[in-house]
């Protein structure tokens, strides 16, 4: 009968379904048998639950976080637990986290069968905890005794527990140290902390939008804290407050009025710098170490930011983005990094205007084409291969088989300007040039060149590669773009330098990543040619850098992003401008407009030692004009350049 039945109903397919089933009843009938004797065990055997081990808390140290120049710039703290009594904490905070978290909170002896059928027949599926079925009970002890790790065996001790709690409290008593306790992200606990410090007012002045948000951060306060993510938050809030309907704690009227209700945070660190920077450093620690030993441990956290660099480009980045948001009618924005060009110390960080319109960081996050940023590589990889950058093209209409269809790259001029060298060709960003050149060495040998420069993204083996067809962070462009101010060497961006625990021995220390891609005499050939774009903006300028700089422009397709890499002897700084959906910035968008100017503005406020760069000592220095490739005698007209060959 059975082997008839699972021949003609999906065969093997159907017969596991139903050993799974039956592996289910088995495991949910030994569960519930173990579960009951457990309970009893515990409900007879167990000491009293002390709930003072959570009022008498010991808040610990703050972790501080020192710049380059062992100055604080910031911490992480635990915000102050203030406990108040049930009475204090208004009806509508009550409900909103019951809504949230245990419609049947009054009614239940501490843990929910329904919730316990559901989420095990889940979890078993998939062989692990993939969702729990809390009650507030659970999470008070979850809270008292247990770190946030998802284990069967934590799952089961916590229900035993939740059971004694229940024996031993009243609902009143639990919930009032659950308000109390709760996590709300960000070192915030407790109710009370919390409204202070999203709102500045005390938990019984908040309403009930505001108590829906506090109850929806608890299910997951990485994801939807409104310091980090408002978005998600007020998803969540309007959630809550339909929940709150349901119970009849809310009418209609009520519930439409609360949910198009604005966050309206108060920003206790509005005047502080480089927010994300700092929640890229928090999201990273708490992983590593934990949250309570980030917010408790006393950490000494040493960092590469530069405080004074941070503030002067801040400044810069935000007063110019905030002029083109309006002149171009957008909400323009963009990332920056600002590095070491020897070791990689990343000095300045800027994810974006503001930090509290958003948290995507767009500095380490944001994967934008690069354009013209990227010939560089291109170049290095075509002098690798024997190429001079003295030898000639002629730039006219191409035509390229790529893949299944034809390539016909365009000049963002859209005219052709007959023979240049190759230095002409990256000094004036010519594409057809560019992809001549690809053509010439083939694909494979630029995008082995693009591999060793930290570059995470699939880079295409294709023709297109030479225009900048590739997805990449200011993070990876940076290191990638320092190359040419560090002789040829990739050394890998680092923030963090090292970290003591709380008795001062050093826990972390980190190490310089740092490999050859191309030999010095290649990158200071490019880096030569990348010094003409600034010096024919320095003709025209009354004020200009202390030193000698190197540097270029990318623009991608309808100008949706704009990009300005430029380096001194020892600082290399990139940015890039653009919208977050990456639509078109608006016809002759280009970065001289919307990212050059913070380079420059800030490059200028910059004091360096090393004026110049060094040069391979087996180059030799010529005179020739940039578009023929012919040496000259000297500098003799618009079009004669150094060069180094």
């Amino acid at each position: 009968m059975w082997s008839f039945f699972f021949a003609n109903v999906e065969g093997m397919r159907v017969k596991d379904t139903m050993i799974k089933y039956f592996r289910w009843i088995i495991t949910c009938g030994l569960c519930g048998s173990a579960f009951t004797l457990g309970a009893l065990f515990f409900l007879f055997a167990k000491a009293p639950i002390d709930f003072s081990v959570l009022e008498n808390y010991d808040p610990g140290k703050p972790s501080i976080v020192l710049d380059d120049k062992d100055e604080e710039w910031t911490r992480f703290q635990v915000d102050k637990r203030q406990p108040l009594e049930l009475a204090q904490i208004p009806e509508h905070v009550r409900y909103a986290f019951i809504a949230a978290e245990d419609w049947d909170f009054f009614y239940h002896h501490g843990i929910s069968f329904k919730g316990i059928i559901r989420s095990s027949v889940k979890n078993l599926l998939h062989g692990r905890i993939v969702e729990g079925a809390s009650t507030i009970t659970q999470q008070l002890v979850k809270l008292l005794f247990f770190d946030s790790q998802k284990t069967f065996q934590r799952k089961i001790k916590e229900q035993f527990l939740s059971l004694l709690v229940e024996r031993q409290f009243t609902k009143e008593q639990i919930l009032e140290t659950y308000l109390n306790h709760v996590y709300f992200g960000c070192g915030i606990y407790g109710v009370e902390a919390a409204a202070q410090r999203f709102w500045g007012v005390s938990v019984d002045a908040l309403t009930p939008d505001q108590s829906a948000l506090l109850a929806g951060i608890v299910k997951s306060p990485g994801n939807y804290s409104p310091l980090l993510y408002p978005l998600s938050s007020v998803q969540r809030r309007n959630i809550i407050l339909g929940q709150m309907k349901k119970l009849k704690k809310l009418t209609e009227d009520e519930f439409q009025d609360y949910s198009n209700r604005p966050l309206n945070l108060c920003h206790a660190e509005k005047d502080a710098i480089a927010l994300h920077f700092k929640e890229m450093l928090r999201g990273e620690l708490e992983e590593k170490y934990g949250r309570r030993q980030l917010y408790c441990g006393g950490l000494i956290i040493k960092t590469t930011l530069n405080s004074d660099m941070q503030k002067k480009a801040e400044k810069e980045f935000v007063q110019h983005f905030k002029v083109t948001r309006l002149r171009l009618g957008n909400d323009l924005d963009g990332g920056l990094i600002s590095l070491e060009t020897k070791t990689g110390h990343i000095k300045v960080l800027i994810g974006g205007v503001d930090f509290f319109e958003s948290q995507f960081n767009r500095a380490i996050q944001a994967r934008r084409q690069q354009g013209s940023v990227f010939k560089p590589v291109l170049y290095a990889a075509a002098l690798n291969e024997g190429m001079s950058m003295l030898g000639t093209a002629l730039d006219e209409p191409l035509i390229v088989q790529q893949g299944n269809q034809l390539w016909e790259p365009k000049n963002h001029d859209l005219l052709f300007h007959g023979s240049m060298t190759l230095a002409r060709a990256l000094s004036y960003s010519s594409n057809i040039i560019s992809a001549k050149t690809i053509l010439a060495i083939g694909p494979k040998k630029v995008a082995q060149v693009a591999r060793l420069c930290g570059l995470s993204g699939p880079i295409p083996e294709y023709p297109s590669l030479s225009l900048g067809c590739i997805d990449s962070t200011v993070y990876e462009v940076a290191g990638m773009f320092n190359i040419f101010a560090n002789d040829g060497v990739y050394v890998k961006p680092e923030y963090l330098l090292w970290i003591k625990d709380k008795w001062g021995k050093k826990i972390y220390k980190a190490e310089i990543h740092e490999h050859k891609v191309i030999e010095p005499k290649i990158a200071h050939q490019i880096n030569k040619v990348l010094t003409f774009g600034l010096n024919r903006k320095k003709e025209k300028s009354k004020k200009w850098l202390d030193s000698v700089a190197i540097s270029k422009t990318g623009t991608t397709n309808d100008s949706r992003t704009c990009w300005f890499a430029g380096s001194t002897p020892e600082i290399t700084t990139v940015l890039y401008a653009g919208t977050d959906d990456n639509r078109s910035l608006g016809k002759n968008i280009y970065p001289v407009y919307t990212s050059y100017p913070i380079w420059m503005r800030f490059h200028r406020q910059i004091s360096t030692k090393t004026k110049f760069f060094s040069y391979d000592s087996s180059l030799r220095k010529v005179f020739a004009d940039i578009k023929t490739g012919k040496i000259v005698q000297k500098l003799s007209g618009e079009e004669v350049f150094e060069l180094l060959v």
